[in-house]
């Protein structure tokens, strides 16, 4: 398995027990749907590892207590502390509508209501306070922020992400 054909769930936070529990927090909005699974992978340097769950419990609400197979002691639990866990990409939920995974989009073409053809989405800032959609015009970068208000269409088929930005925004990246 790869980075490249996993999501990022959460990490390892804590210990839970002096039998091998661990807790989970989820980065996720629907931490239910993440309660019964089988097994995950945690990131070990550049490998990813499949853990199998023996059980699992949800708890404050994104935080899931695990007990892996075969994790019995404190020890155990200490080795995979602050470890990345991931799932395969094939068992994202489908977003429809105007809802999208960050990773969906790379690639597809913005283009403003007002301003036409911005460029290609090259990547997402979610780093910031608010995450900004990073578009490749030519040698120029446009940074637009992500808002609902702004986003009129998520175009899957044609690969396309159709915006209304404030007057001015795009001109102000690339117009000289």
């Amino acid at each position: 398995m790869q980075k490249k054909d996993c999501f990022y769930l959460g990490k390892v936070v804590r210990k839970h027990s002096f039998k091998g529990e661990v807790v989970i927090k989820l980065d996720t909005d629907e931490p239910d749907l993440y309660q019964n699974m089988d097994a995950v992978f945690l990131e070990a340097g550049n490998n990813f590892i499949p853990f199998f769950i023996e059980k699992s419990l949800l708890q404050k609400g994104n935080q899931l207590r695990v007990q892996f197979e075969n994790f019995t002691t404190e020890e155990d639990a200490d080795s995979i502390m602050k470890c990345g866990v991931y799932l395969p990409l094939t068992l994202l939920p489908k977003l429809t509508g105007n809802k999208f995974y960050y990773h969906e989009v790379i690639g597809f073409t913005i283009e403003d209501v007002n301003y036409g053809n911005v460029g290609s989405l090259v990547g997402v800032n979610d780093k910031t306070a608010q995450p900004l959609f990073i578009i490749e015009n030519g040698d120029k970068e446009v940074l637009i922020p992500m808002i609902d208000d702004f986003i009129k269409k998520v175009d899957r088929a044609n690969k396309k992400i159709v915006v209304e930005t404030p007057e001015g925004l795009i001109e102000m990246y690339l117009d000289e």
